[in-house]
Order: structure tokens, then C-alpha cells, then sequence
């Protein structure tokens, strides 16, 4: 069994986590960096959706409850 020291190890742990962020960039960081290209998808996809007739239980639909009155 060959143990990393030094550099090899700095390199394999740099990968590692190289790895990962390159993996969640597209997941995380991009969405909150382009927030207005999302909004528009939303509003494309549910522009044919009633929330009133879809809203579960009779329950009102929700509203900011922070808005004033």
C-alpha cells in the first residue's frame, strides 16, 4: 500500500476538492450568480397554472405575510 506524503498528498486533496467544486458549481454557485434567467423560466413554466385551483385543501394562497396590509 503506497501512503502519499509531501506534494502527492497536497495534490491528491487538491483534486478532491477541485473535484467537488467543479461537480456543484453548475448546482450551486451558478443559479445564485444568474438569478434572472431563472425567474424567467419559472414565469415561462407556470404561466398556464391557476395556484388557486391547484392549492390543496381550500387553503388560502400564499401571500407575503411581511407585506403590509
Amino acid at each position: 500500500m503506497v501512503f502519499l506524503r509531501g506534494w502527492r498528498y497536497a495534490a491528491f486533496i487538491s483534486c478532491i476538492v477541485g473535484g467537488m467544486g467543479i461537480a456543484l458549481y453548475p448546482i450551486v454557485v451558478e443559479p445564485m450568480m444568474n438569478v434572472e434567467r431563472y425567474k424567467d423560466l419559472q414565469k415561462r413554466t407556470r404561466a398556464e397554472i391557476k395556484q388557486e385551483d391547484i392549492q390543496p385543501g381550500n387553503m388560502k394562497v400564499w401571500s407575503d405575510q411581511f407585506g403590509r396590509k
